[in-house]
């Protein structure tokens, strides 16, 4: 399953792809593929989240990787997940071990652009027009996660 998030005005996407089913204790591997931009392009990829929807749960940011190669990971997965990418390839790899049976559900990739930096920095509000049209027609279900990142 691949989920695809379009960037309108300057035509990037990221799209990612996965094993599609691990066991229990397995490592998950999952890429995410950018087109139209570059990692290293401090304006239109800032960041690249990663994000799950655990099934019949909300949904939970799990860490981020940035242009200059800055990581962070959510608290309960520290040790856990690892994030890296190739520069060359325009990707970005999320590896989780010892997968457990509550983790099964969608994860989804996600850029956070300058104007989402200028936006937090101003305002600690991700909302704006530039964040709806760069995550295309999943921004209902991405924005929610985004905002709770900055409370």
């Amino acid at each position: 399953m691949v989920f695809i998030l379009e960037g309108v005005a300057a035509q990037i996407s990221l799209g990612v792809s996965g094993p599609g089913t691990v066991k229990p204790t397995e490592t998950l591997e999952m890429t995410c593929k950018v087109s139209g931009a570059s990692l290293t392009d401090s304006t239109n990829m800032l960041c690249v989240h990663w994000v799950r929807q655990p099934d019949g749960k909300g949904l939970e940011w799990l860490g981020r990787i940035c242009y200059n190669n800055a990581i962070a990971y959510a608290e309960s997965l520290q040790g856990r997940l690892t994030l890296t990418r190739d520069t060359n390839k325009g990707e970005v790899y999320a590896k989780l071990t010892g997968v457990k049976p509550e983790e099964s559900g969608t994860y989804y990739c996600a850029r956070q652009s300058q104007c989402n930096r200028w936006a937090e920095d101003m305002y600690r509000n991700w909302f704006t027009e530039c964040d709806i049209s760069m995550l295309g027609n999943l921004s209902t279900v991405l924005l929610p996660v985004l905002r709770s990142l900055l409370n």
